[in-house]
């Protein structure tokens, strides 16, 4: 009798909608509103074809670089450039809405830094307003492979003045370019769906998906090793809120799952734990043929100025056998630009990188390390 019940509410919550597009009313929500009892514009990420291993990759060594390889490195500055025409346009009072977003992450406190600028050259992150596009952005560092400077990694599909959520809507989405997926995909959580009702539910209007967007979005657990035992977060601002019917376990959701709003004590234990601020005082000198340890556990950081005492092309590399990125800024007075870099996570090989370095420059290397796989220390080393 129950499900007969859901059933019911769910067809005339579509009945409703449909007559309110007729006549023009607009509905609220955003995806990751407040009311688990509303219907809802709902995030998607954009569908990127996942990362495969050799079959000599350890799972121990997948499972942590999938937990760490979406993130930035610490203290990389994320430029921001939001289109100025076109129909990837939006109007000032939607841009001050996502600069709000954007203040929201830096009130936090994080090593990440945040600019926007007005040449989208410079912009890592470029943000549209096409309308009926939905809202949505890369994951972490996949903004990096999209090349076409035309290109979106980031967008709003509908007025965020109208939306209940406000604010909610935009720090979602800056949470995934900051690495983190829906928080409702945890395979920790638990919860077991109604998958036709979701189906259902996510098929109609607003958000008309097809089956493999709601599958991929909603019902689709993310791989153990992309949380690596993270516990799950209900009030997360990458969970989505929930109308009654669609979450048969845990029973008290059954009801309906309405997110708090703002950021929860989990998002801020996960984003400083990634990117906490960081004492350039603390930062070691990498002098030529001087071998530095990198005594790091899985996703720490270590930092490193270069002053190099003449022009010439030098070459940085680690050693040991270790997955780690290895990124190499400029430091512009006081602004730094990236120069250089190299991932060997999955692979047999050492993060290397030869580049010219300039006499009376100043140069910040930082390395993550995202596993060691043998009992040998890790080291980087400049000649």
């Amino acid at each position: 009798m129950t499900e007969i019940l859901q059933k019911g509410s769910l067809h005339l919550l579509e009945r409703i909608e449909q007559i309110e597009t007729k006549l023009g009313i607009v509905g609220s929500g955003n995806g990751v509103g407040r009311s688990g009892n509303e219907t809802q514009k709902y995030c998607t990420l954009p569908n990127v074809q996942p990362r495969t291993f050799d079959p000599s990759v350890s799972p121990d060594r997948v499972r942590l670089i999938r937990f760490i390889a979406k993130k930035w490195v610490n203290g990389t500055k994320l430029r921001y450039y939001f289109f100025e025409s076109g129909p990837n346009s939006g109007g000032n009072d939607q841009k001050d809405i996502v600069r709000q977003g954007f203040e929201v992450w830096r009130n936090v406190g994080i090593g990440i830094k945040f600019e926007e600028v007005r040449d989208i050259s410079e912009a890592e992150i470029r943000i549209g307003f096409l309308q009926g596009d939905g809202a949505w952005s890369y994951l972490g560092r996949d903004v990096i492979d999209i090349p076409g400077q035309g290109e979106r990694t980031m967008n709003f599909g509908w007025d965020l003045r109208a939306d209940s959520r406000g604010v909610d809507v935009p720090v979602h989405e800056i949470g995934h370019t900051l690495g983190f997926p829906h928080e409702h995909q945890n395979p920790f959580a638990g919860i077991v769906w109604n998958e036709e009702s979701v189906y259902r539910y996510f098929g109609g209007a607003p958000n008309y998906w097809s089956r493999e967007t709601t599958y991929n979005n909603v019902l689709r657990k993310l791989p153990v090793g992309d949380v690596e035992g993270s516990q799950w977060d209900p009030n997360s601002i990458m969970h989505y809120s929930f109308a009654a019917g669609l979450i048969d376990k845990p029973e008290p959701y059954r009801t309906g799952l309405n997110v708090a709003g703002g950021l929860s004590e989990h998002d801020l234990q996960q984003v400083r734990f990634f990117y906490p601020p960081l004492e350039e005082s603390r930062y070691v000198e990498l002098k030529r043929f001087h071998s530095e340890i990198l005594s790091l556990a899985p996703a720490e950081q270590k930092n490193f100025v270069i002053n190099v005492p003449a022009t010439q092309d030098y070459t940085i590399q680690t050693f040991g056998k270790s997955d780690t990125v290895l990124i190499l800024f400029e430091d512009q007075n006081g602004d730094l630009k990236y120069v250089d870099g190299q991932d060997d996570s999955g692979t047999e090989l050492n993060a290397k990188v030869n580049v010219r370095l300039y006499q009376g420059r100043r140069y910040v290397l930082r390395i993550r390390l995202y596993s060691n796989f043998a009992a040998s220390e890790t080291a980087v080393m400049l000649w």
